[in-house]
């Protein structure tokens, strides 16, 4: 049985998804969310045994997009496959979902049957599933890549999880990851002790983290530093 999320902002998305997918008897939908926000907060409080295998992603929605989310808990939860399923077959969307971690892409006008192959192709192979138009679009960009280019390790969707930070944060996680304390933070920016605790506390809810050691491995997994 292979437990599938739902992350979409719209009702009626979610429900014809459901609808395709529970035909199938070797899928359960354990897991619905609204935006990417809202499917972090349910990743949190759910078990190890609960945890969605495979997500079904939508990228525009409000709070936090597909991508931003996409890009947090695969860094949290690399076991979990994420499919990008939208209407956007534009070249950024794309390849920002691919180098934020998505394993595979397809278009909502698929159909059916291409959505219930792509979680087979996903899931049990390992593969990474993409739509005819979004396949074409690909290969025309490697084409286009000089065998010499090399990932740019800041990319996009890094810096728009940067961003959800304000300047003061920012400089703020700069300081952590150098390895300075609370008191030290708050000499150097002229504030308190727990005004530095509150705005850490802040940057810790943005990211979807929890501790020092998780802000330092994001700061230096996406070269913010």
């Amino acid at each position: 049985m292979i437990r599938i999320a739902i992350v979409d902002d719209q009702v009626i998305n979610r429900k014809n998804i459901h609808q395709v997918l529970e035909r199938q008897q070797e899928i359960q939908i354990t897991m619905e969310a609204v935006n990417g926000e809202d499917f972090l907060n349910q990743l949190k409080e759910s078990k190890a045994d609960d945890l969605p295998e495979l997500v079904l992603m939508d990228i525009d929605m409000p709070v936090m997009n597909g991508i931003e989310a996409i890009a947090i808990a695969a860094l949290k939860f690399p076991q979990i496959k994420f499919l990008v399923l939208t209407v956007f077959d534009d070249d950024d969307k794309l390849f920002e979902a691919i180098r934020a971690g998505a394993c595979g892409y397809l278009l909502k006008d698929d159909t059916a049957e291409m959505l219930q192959d792509a979680i087979e192709i996903a899931y049990h192979k390992n593969g990474a599933p993409m739509s005819p138009a979004i396949a074409r679009k690909t290969l025309q960009w490697l084409k286009q890549v000089p065998s010499s280019a090399a990932i740019n390790k800041q990319d996009i969707s890094s810096v728009s999880l940067l961003d959800t930070l304000s300047e003061r944060e920012q400089e703020l996680l700069r300081l952590l990851v150098a390895g300075k304390n609370y008191r030290a933070i708050a000499d150097q920016l002229f504030i308190s002790p727990q005004t530095v605790r509150t705005h850490i506390s802040r940057i810790y809810e943005k990211l979807h983290i929890n501790s020092k050691a998780q802000a330092i491995h994001l700061a230096h997994k996406y070269n913010w530093v």
